[in-house]
């Protein structure tokens, strides 16, 4: 029997032991169970021991746990991206979580267990930040994806988000993080920043095609998939201003498997809606799994692996308009620089406007529904600084922006257009020319409109 199935049918022969199992499904009892193992216990244990390779002699060894919990560290995908370590005991009127949520996806039922609407939670992670009594947490995937790794017969790639820079240290390089990674298991590494050169050319390209008179605009698709939940949950009203693109996390793991099919590829970020964005189902193929900073950390704790003593490895090939994605401001100033690249002679320029955290993203939405904005193109973040401030990160975002920009002016290209890799790359993947980016594609288009 496969490894991970094998695992899965010695946990469900151990649910009737489990506190909090009842009629195969999941629920917290009221009752307190003093000797219940707590949730962090729970996860570094089984954490450790799938990476010594002795996952299955540790489940059957655990007594008094909690089934709802277990269950969620080895079937993340089965449950929300929210999950609750203990009964809410918060009064009806002062669930704080239930306040924040700015998407609505949380609510609590008459006995106390808050639950979360998966169509409706985008990962922004404000619960569990303003959860008082620190009673939700982040979905874990590290578990399955480790199980993954150690099972997969193909190649196994991580895909490194552009914030990555600082967070493991000030002495890790890339070539160190992908041997680091290397040890872990993986077969290789890509930065997801060559597919933000990409897609900031797309964005461009679509810039230029259809912004035409002065009262025309654009909202970027790229990055940051609270802003663009907000868009088709919330304002759908603007989707017909948002290119029709997935972000580089997608096109990443799209243009992985369509030159390594049976490759299996894992996201790394500082982000839990990166989670939600892979789980959507019209984009569900291109990530297996996603991992946060975070967990990455925990994994390189347990491994003893230090990555700023890993030998040096090659380096991607991004340009500066790529790398700087990682901070509030960057996807405009990729594509303004991008956009001046192609056509410097264009009679209506481009004028940007941002927006990073939540508040202030909506503000800017409200202002440019109420017509109080004078920019044409538009980007938000969903988390104050951008992706370098994103609740799985290891550093202040101050900090984590500082090391991204020293990154950026150290690119050999400033813009993708001027990055032959991007060009060898795209041919690569069947795309002749640049504007060729402007066709329906499977790698790089997306439809958003959920009508």
């Amino acid at each position: 029997m496969p490894i991970i199935s094998h695992i899965k049918y010695l946990v469900k022969e151990r649910l009737d032991k489990a506190v909090g199992f009842e009629d195969n499904t999941y629920k917290y009892k009221t009752r307190k169970v003093d000797t219940m193992k707590k949730f962090e216990d729970l996860y570094q244990e089984l954490l450790k021991a799938t990476l010594e390779e002795r996952d299955e002699e540790y489940i059957k060894s655990l007594d008094d746990f909690d089934a709802y919990q277990l269950d969620c560290l080895l079937n993340p995908k089965k449950h929300p991206l929210v999950w609750h370590t203990e009964v809410c005991d918060c009064r009806d009127d002062d669930r704080h979580c239930v306040k924040v949520c700015p998407f609505h996806a949380i609510h609590p039922d008459e006995s106390g267990v808050l639950h979360v609407d998966e169509a409706a939670c985008s990962g922004c992670s404000y619960c569990i930040q303003e959860c008082r009594a620190k009673k939700l947490t982040a979905s874990k995937d590290t578990i399955a994806a480790l199980q993954a790794i150690r099972s997969h017969q193909g190649l196994v790639y991580a895909l490194i988000a552009p914030a990555f820079l600082g967070q493991f240290s000030n002495e890790v390089t890339p070539g160190k993080l992908r041997s680091a990674f290397k040890k872990i298991g993986f077969d290789g590494m890509l930065e997801v920043a060559l597919f933000a050169d990409i897609l900031t050319l797309k964005e461009a390209l679509e810039f230029d095609q259809n912004i035409l008179t002065e009262e025309d605009f654009q909202l970027t698709s790229c990055c940051c998939p609270v802003w663009i939940a907000w868009i088709r949950k919330i304002y759908d009203e603007l989707v017909p201003h948002v290119p029709p693109s997935v972000s580089p996390m997608i096109a990443s793991g799209r243009a992985v498997k369509t030159m390594h099919p049976d490759a299996l590829t894992i996201f790394i970020g500082p982000c839990l809606a990166k989670k939600s964005e892979a789980r959507d189902k019209d984009i569900a193929d291109a990530i297996d799994y996603v991992l946060t900073f975070q967990e990455i950390d925990d994994i390189f704790k347990i491994m003893d692996i230090n990555p700023a003593k890993m030998e040096e490895s090659e380096k991607d090939h991004s340009s500066r308009a790529g790398r700087i994605y990682a901070y509030a401001g960057g996807v405009s100033e990729a594509v303004r620089l991008t956009l001046e690249r192609i056509n410097h002679h264009r009679e209506i320029t481009i004028h940007t406007q941002n927006a990073d955290g939540v508040k202030a993203c909506k503000e800017l939405i409200e202002d440019i529904l109420a017509g109080k904005t004078s920019a044409n193109f538009y980007e938000g973040m969903g988390c104050k600084g951008g992706c370098v401030g994103g609740p799985k990160v290891l550093i202040p975002h101050e900090e984590g922006k500082q090391h991204v920009e020293l990154y950026g002016q150290d690119a050999p290209y400033s813009t993708p257009i001027d990055n032959p890799y991007v060009i060898e790359l795209l041919k690569q993947l069947g795309f002749e020319t640049i504007e060729s980016l402007l066709n329906d594609s499977h790698i790089f288009t997306r439809k958003l409109s959920n009508k």
